[in-house]
C-alpha cells in the first residue's frame, strides 16, 4: 500500500467566520453539506453517506478558527482539517482544507472537495 500524500485546498467563502465555524464544527452543520447525516458522542463523530459510515475523532478544536479530525479506521497519521482564514486587510474569509489521499487519486479527491464546498456555499447562501 502506498503512502498517502498531504494536500491543501483554499476556498473563498462569503460568510462570517462565526457562521462558517458552525458548519465545520457541529454535527448539524456538517450534515448540511459534508455528509448525509452526522452524529457525535463526545469527540467521536460518525459520518454517514448512503449505505456507508465512517467514524472520526475530533483531535483538535480551536473555537472560531479550526477543527481537525482523524479517521478511526485508518492506521496511518492521515487527518482532515478545516481552518478559517480571514485576510487582515480585505477581511475576505477563506476555508483552508488539509487532507490526505493516495497519489493517483489526488485529482479525484480535489474534485470531491470542490463539490462539497459548492454544497457548503449553497447552504451558506454564498454561492
Amino acid at each position: 500500500m502506498q503512502d498517502k500524500i498531504k494536500y491543501e485546498l483554499e476556498f473563498q467563502i462569503h460568510s462570517s467566520p462565526q457562521l462558517l465555524y458552525q458548519y465545520i464544527s457541529t454535527p448539524s452543520g456538517l450534515s448540511e453539506w459534508f455528509a448525509d447525516n452526522v452524529n457525535s458522542r463526545g469527540e467521536v463523530y460518525t459520518f454517514i453517506w448512503d449505505d456507508s459510515e465512517e467514524k472520526a475523532k475530533m483531535v483538535r478544536k480551536k473555537s472560531g478558527e479550526s477543527v481537525k479530525f482523524k479517521w478511526l479506521a485508518t492506521e496511518d497519521d492521515a487527518f482532515f482539517e478545516f481552518r478559517i482564514v480571514v485576510d487582515e486587510i480585505t477581511k475576505d474569509v477563506s476555508l483552508l482544507i488539509t487532507d490526505f489521499t493516495e497519489e493517483d487519486e489526488l485529482d479525484e479527491a480535489k474534485m470531491l472537495w470542490e463539490n462539497q464546498i459548492s454544497d457548503l456555499k449553497h447552504v451558506l447562501g454564498s454561492a
